[in-house]
This record gives C-alpha cells, sequence and structure tokens, in this order.
C-alpha cells in the first residue's frame, strides 16, 4: 500500500482534506493511505512510516526548499498542495495530483 501523508503547521485543517482523500481512495478502491501531520514532524515520520508522496499545506511552503534539501536523498516526491484546492478540499484534485506524483516516482525508478 502507497502511503501520501500530507503535512502542514498544525495538522488541522489538512486533517481535514486528508480525510476525504482517503474517503475518496477508499471508494476507488485504491490501495493508499493518506494521513496528515504536523510539519515538525517530517523527519520522524519519514523514518517511521516511509511515505511515497509528501504534500505540503500551502501555509508551510515557505519550507519547501528547506524540506527538499533536507530530504533529497530519499528519493520521496515532495510538493505543495495548490492553495486553491486546499482553501475548497477539492480533495479528488488533490489525490489525482498525488497520485500523478507517485507514477512520475515510479517511472523514474524504472528509467534509472
Amino acid at each position: 500500500m502507497k502511503r501520501v501523508y500530507l503535512f502542514c503547521s498544525g495538522g488541522m485543517s489538512t486533517s481535514i482534506l486528508a480525510s476525504k482523500m482517503q474517503e475518496l481512495a477508499n471508494s476507488h478502491k485504491i490501495p493508499i493511505e493518506i494521513a496528515a501531520f504536523p510539519d515538525n514532524k517530517i523527519g520522524q515520520i519519514i523514518e517511521e512510516k516511509q511515505p511515497n508522496v509528501i504534500l505540503l499545506g500551502p501555509q508551510v511552503k515557505y519550507r519547501y526548499k528547506e524540506i527538499v534539501k533536507q530530504y533529497a536523498s530519499t528519493g520521496i516526491p515532495i510538493q505543495i498542495i495548490d492553495q486553491t484546492d486546499y482553501g475548497m478540499m477539492n480533495s479528488e484534485k488533490v489525490l489525482k495530483f498525488a497520485i500523478k506524483l507517485l507514477k512520475d516516482a515510479k517511472q523514474s525508478e524504472q528509467s534509472s
């Protein structure tokens, strides 16, 4: 099962989005685990749970370069959730974005 983890400053609104994404994935029988965590736990979560994709909430996008630099060696795709999709809690668009990142990472892995 693939793991997509969302990170934001507190984890509250991102938890709502993660829950909606998980419900949508379950309804389509997509074998994926989606959860949300505070951004100060990224290192711990990477070490303990080995996520396949990390999505950052718009409120922590200022940390994007720092996080990518720090965890680039893991090979985990790290991206920022689109602010409009996040604000609208558009779980379908964010889930599709996460799945695309998973597919791109798999293709990249196969070509190397």
